[in-house]
């Protein structure tokens, strides 16, 4: 019982009436104007529903008075007050104003004869009949009538309980957003996860290697016990430190200010600081830079840039101080990232990448390039090697994600995710 009266203590209930009645006020001022042509409102409205503007105006009232509190919703019933973009729209909005007409004449007709019938049927119980209510006939009074007076109540109480659930679910259905609206709202989401992805890797490989090359400083000064060897070590924590928080400076301003630009991030120009904090943290760099990094796209180069300090990182953090071979060069609209080093009994199999390694394949996947990350079987070194299109012009799209050395080949895993790695990002982080 008091399930079924909770409609009652809900304030969409009544919004909904209110609803349904707006567009008969309309429908009475023509009355009074002309009452024997009922049916022109109707015709005027398959012109009015033509308008693009009129479409955000039931969508708004649609919000305001069937939905009200309720938040937007990003499903594709959602109620859209964007104006009509297409024929389609058009036609939908007309027929939703010949619904909600039906609909709110109905409504009306049912809260006037409804609580009036129930009404005459106490006054018959008394001895009084009504002759403008056609539905109770002349009779003998009865007490019979006063028992029957809540039925009409009650069934104006299920009219407008589901007038309004009706009413609502045509408002999705016509008021819906449009293939094109649809297809905005998912490129807007597929942006967004892209955003969200290329954040949680800038964090990543810019807090990683601060912290690992501070790890290893600290552990590496404790063993050594030398007063000279601990300040040169502290010095390195220091300036990797302050580039850290450089970074992460940068990565807040993006979410702060969206239409900040990007320019200021690190690029491949950079590199030195990076070979330079490795070498600080006791590992032993051969570098090789070659072709005119200063050329590079500017997305090349700075994601570029994230690849080579991720591959260091990862040597740092599982090698440890051993010696790595480091090639970068551009050459033939390509730009090939070769980072080597020996096998530590610390260094994960094939088959263990860690998420580092896997924002390095999507990094690539996304500038339509490839890697490589695992184990040489010739050399039985760990190396990951990157190639990324960067010709004048821009960048390709992109075309497959990356592959492993080692044992396991290809991964069938990544070629079924070749756009799945650009809009999971954001999930995986």
């Amino acid at each position: 019982m008091v399930r079924f009266l909770r409609p009652l203590l809900r304030g969409t209930t009544y919004t909904r009436l209110l609803h349904l009645w707006v567009p008969m006020l309309v429908v009475s001022v023509w009355m009074f104007i002309h009452m024997s042509s009922p049916w022109v409102p109707a015709a005027v409205l398959l012109v009015v529903g033509l308008i693009p503007a009129v479409r955000r105006g039931e969508g708004v009232q649609a919000r305001l008075l069937l939905t009200p509190g309720e938040p937007e919703p990003d499903s594709e019933s959602a109620i859209s007050v964007a104006p009509s973009a297409s024929w389609r729209d058009r036609l939908r909005t007309v027929l939703w104003l010949e619904v909600r007409m039906a609909l709110g004449a109905v409504t009306t007709g049912a809260s006037v004869w409804l609580p009036l019938t129930s009404v005459d049927l106490v006054r018959a119980a008394t001895g009084y009949f009504s002759d403008d209510n056609p539905f109770l006939p002349t009779a003998q009074p009865h007490w019979v009538y006063a028992l029957l007076a809540p039925l009409p109540l009650l069934a104006f109480y299920g009219v407008v309980v589901g007038l309004g659930e009706l009413i609502t679910a045509a408002a999705h259905s016509l008021l819906g957003p449009s293939p094109s609206e649809r297809l905005a709202a998912l490129e807007e989401r597929t942006e967004q996860l892209l955003e969200r992805s290329r954040i949680a890797r800038e964090l990543h490989d810019s807090i990683g290697h601060a912290l690992t090359v501070a790890v290893v400083q600290a552990g590496a000064a404790r063993a050594a016990g030398d007063p000279e060897f601990t300040d040169r070590a502290l010095g390195a924590i220091e300036e990797t430190g302050r580039a850290a928080l450089e970074d992460l400076e940068r990565v807040l301003g993006v979410l702060r200010e969206s239409d900040r630009p990007v320019g200021s991030r690190p690029a491949l120009t950079d590199a030195d600081r990076l070979l330079d904090s490795a070498r600080a943290s006791g590992a032993k760099v051969d570098a090789e830079l070659t072709g005119p990094l200063d050329t590079l796209p500017g997305p090349v180069s700075r994601e570029g840039y994230r690849i080579l300090q991720e591959s260091l990182t990862n040597v740092l953090r599982h090698a440890g101080s051993v010696p790595v071979r480091v090639r970068v060069a551009f050459t033939d609209g390509t730009l090939v990232l070769d980072v080597r080093n020996p096998l530590t009994a610390l260094i994960p199999g094939p088959g263990r990448g860690s998420s580092g390694l896997r924002g390095i394949r999507e990094r690539a996947a996304l500038l339509g390039g490839q890697a490589w990350t695992g184990v040489e079987q010739q050399t039985g070194e760990w190396r990951v090697r990157v190639e990324l299109p960067a010709r004048e012009g821009g960048v390709r799209p992109a075309t497959r994600l990356g592959r492993r050395y080692g044992k396991g080949g290809r991964s069938p895993r990544n070629r079924s995710r070749r756009l799945g790695a650009a809009l999971g990002a954001g999930r995986r982080g």
